[in-house]
């Protein structure tokens, strides 16, 4: 350990990066949400000791893993129903023997998906799933979900109680359902594994993109498409992620600015990402079942093709956005949908789309953005920056702050 990088600096990096594994395999071996983020707790909590005066272990995630058993064992011992978990304590007792002596960070078995496909049972509604899949799968903090959800940090721990609750007392089995129960949590199953590469993509906190969450994402999708072969849904939400994922090196400048899509440099996404994501959209098309995720990343693929922002075919964007709105009603497609409008017949008449959005969207900040800029291509100054002040003041990220700060700027500036 080097004074450059102190236990705390490269304890939060593991938990960035491996703490949804970590938790997943605990909660996995435990059978019980609560005990197995207790455990992980103790155990960052006797790193801090331990690696401050020995060092890193060979494989920390390892060393994680076994110490949570361990303090899982201890917690269980403890407890009052002792007698009532000793089948646990053995079970656990034995998986610590079966380890190797050397620690190698393939001791840890991945159960994400499995755990996606629990969180995702019939028995708990749609936004307690995703929940509870984005802090235990992708291993974000409850203070992150609360924001994400616009809800205070108390209602979504109390959330995540019951939810916890709920799938220990109707005895949800933590395995992927046979062929007959896939089908029936496939809907939500797409939804979360989109929802944490959005949190990725767009993170709200630390670095602007983090790539671990969206290539496990898409590594997710994966493993899915691979047990649901042929599947047009899982096929187009892999491909849209794909193509949003070969351009992420350049959403971020030298300066860790947000760099808009028109000012991105093209020649540095990445291409055989797109071509995969290109042929699989194409290919689940060709199945006669077209999906929201399909028509997604179909828009994405136009966005990818296109040899210059200038190029880009707006009008068909638009067209597949309506579409959309047809198959889904979503007042963010319908948003996305102006955007499009605005490139292909003017901001004058997008503006005139975007105004009925305004009561639905109003705690929403890309609608804010959108139309502060609409009214800024029109020449409306004022109203261009009172649009922007609303937006910069519902971003959550510093770095999408700065980016709508210098937009607006440029308008103060008569630019």
């Amino acid at each position: 350990m080097t004074d450059s990088q102190p236990v705390g600096q490269a304890l939060a990096a593991i938990v960035r990066e491996d703490g949804g594994r970590l938790l997943s395999c605990l909660i996995t071996n435990l059978r019980d949400f609560q005990l197995a983020e207790d455990s992980l707790q103790d155990a960052l909590e006797s790193a801090l000791v331990h690696w401050g005066r020995s060092g890193l272990p060979h494989s920390p995630s390892a060393w994680l893993m076994r110490t949570a058993r361990r303090k899982a064992i201890d917690r269980l011992r403890r407890a009052a129903n002792f007698r009532a978990k000793a089948g646990a304590v053995a079970v656990l007792e034995e998986i610590i023997r079966a380890e190797p002596e050397v620690e190698e960070g393939s001791a840890i078995p991945d159960e994400r998906l499995k755990l996606i496909f629990t969180c995702c049972h019939p028995a708990l509604d749609r936004q307690t799933s995703v929940a509870l899949t984005l802090r235990s799968v992708a291993g974000l903090t409850t203070e992150e979900i609360a924001r994400a959800f616009v809800v205070s940090d108390d209602s979504m721990a109390q959330r995540l109680v019951r939810a916890r609750h709920k799938i220990s007392r109707a005895g949800i089995p933590y395995e992927v359902p046979q062929a007959e129960g896939l089908a029936e949590r496939l809907d939500a199953v797409l939804a979360v594994i989109y929802l944490v590469f959005n949190e990725g993509y767009s993170a709200g906190e630390g670095p602007l993109v983090r790539i671990d969450l969206c290539e496990e994402a898409i590594r997710l999708a994966r493993l899915l498409d691979s047990l649901m072969p042929k599947v047009p849904e899982i096929e187009g939400l892999l491909a849209l992620m794909l193509m949003h994922h070969a351009r992420s090196g350049t959403r971020i400048g030298g300066a860790g600015e947000m760099v808009a899509l028109e000012d991105q440099d093209r020649s540095r996404w990445d291409k055989a990402r797109i071509a995969e994501g290109a042929a699989l959209v194409e290919r689940a098309l060709r199945r006669g079942r077209p999906g929201p995720y399909q028509l997604q990343a179909a828009i994405a693929a136009i966005h990818a093709e296109a040899e210059s922002f200038a190029d880009t075919d707006w009008r068909e964007i638009a067209l597949i956005y309506r579409e959309l709105m047809a198959m889904r009603p979503n007042p963010v497609f319908e948003l996305n949908r102006v955007v499009a409008v605005s490139y292909s017949e003017g901001a004058a008449a997008a503006l005139d789309l975007i105004a009925p959005l305004a009561p639905v969207l109003a705690g929403y900040q890309p609608f804010h953005a959108v139309r502060a800029d609409l009214l800024a291509r029109l020449g409306r100054g004022s109203q261009a920056r009172d649009a922007y002040e609303k937006a910069i003041a519902l971003s959550q990220s510093e770095a999408e702050k700065r980016f709508l700060a210098v937009r607006m700027g440029k308008i103060a500036a008569g630019g």
